[in-house]
């Protein structure tokens, strides 16, 4: 069973296309349809059913699944553990984060990881952090800096770096902005517009509401807080934003006995080998830490 047929056969599955998998893995269609049907032919077993466009994993394509993510995992495992033997702080270090957390505040952390390790190649993607999340646990990412979710299980680790205080939020002439005391079934009634029902920072305020038995007139919903905030300023409806993103543009609501905050941080599969790379940018990520707990 040759690893490059097991790649695509796992891009497959991911795209649930031969042609979009061939762009992932920069081959021709029929060059991923060769490695499939050798595979095939090494298992004696089919593992795609091909109806019209439509392509789907046979019982035995889903059993392999699991076991093929095992197999790349176990290779790559193997291959960070001897290059760290070198001792050497090189070679690609592969990191997901969230696009609020990349704008507002990887960017000096990441200066001073290149500065300091210009041998390391960074492969950045920009993910939502559920999504983010599954790239760790399939082991597709080393590292990830994200919203954190409430609750995390193994083999999932999470380290908090940043508490990110949230605030209920409104165009300065919104009609919640121009009251001195608001309370949280006055916001209900007005329209928001919300994080994506998928995301952790939506369940975070969503429970809040339901803790008090009410449900937000959610009006519209974006994964994106720059557009969230970009709507909030032109007076289409209120929203919960990050502290750090409030300016001219729009105002704070003062809610009463209110404290809203997502805890930011960095998550990784416990029992994948970290290469010296992921392990010089957690350090980064826990002087981070360190430091703002001092102060």
């Amino acid at each position: 069973m040759d690893l490059a047929s097991l790649n695509a056969f796992i891009a497959i599955a991911e795209t649930g296309s031969f042609s979009e998998a061939g762009e992932r893995l920069h081959l021709t269609q029929p060059a991923v349809s060769k490695r499939i049907a050798s595979l095939e032919q090494q298992l004696s077993v089919r593992l795609f059913d091909r109806l019209g466009r439509e392509v789907s994993l046979t019982e035995a394509g889903r059993a392999l699944l699991p076991r093929a993510y095992q197999i790349l995992n176990v290779l790559d495992d193997t291959r960070r553990a001897l290059s760290n033997l070198s001792g050497d702080i090189s070679g690609r270090l592969t990191l997901a984060t969230s696009h609020h957390i990349g704008l507002h505040r990887l960017p000096p952390l990441l200066r001073a990881f290149t500065r300091a390790y210009p041998q390391v190649a960074l492969d950045i993607q920009f993910l939502d952090s559920e999504v983010a999340y599954e790239e760790i646990l399939h082991g597709r990412v080393e590292l990830a800096v994200i919203t954190l979710a409430p609750e995390t299980a193994l083999p999932v680790q999470a380290v908090p770096v940043w508490n990110d205080p949230l605030d209920f939020v409104a165009a300065p002439e919104h009609p919640l902005a121009r009251d001195k005391t608001i309370f949280l079934p006055d916001v209900a009634r007005h329209p928001a517009v919300f994080p994506g029902g998928n995301t952790f920072t939506h369940h975070i305020v969503r429970r809040m509401f339901e803790a008090e038995g009410l449900t937000p007139n959610i009006a519209m919903s974006t994964n994106y807080m720059e557009t969230i905030k970009m709507m909030v300023s032109i007076g289409i409806a209120w929203s919960v934003l990050p502290r750090t993103m409030l300016d001219d543009s729009v105002v704070r609501l003062p809610l009463q006995d209110i404290q809203l905050s997502r805890q930011l941080g960095y998550i990784l599969h416990t029992e994948r080998t970290l290469s010296n790379a992921a392990k010089a940018f957690m350090g980064l990520l826990d002087a981070q830490r360190d430091n703002l707990a001092y102060l």
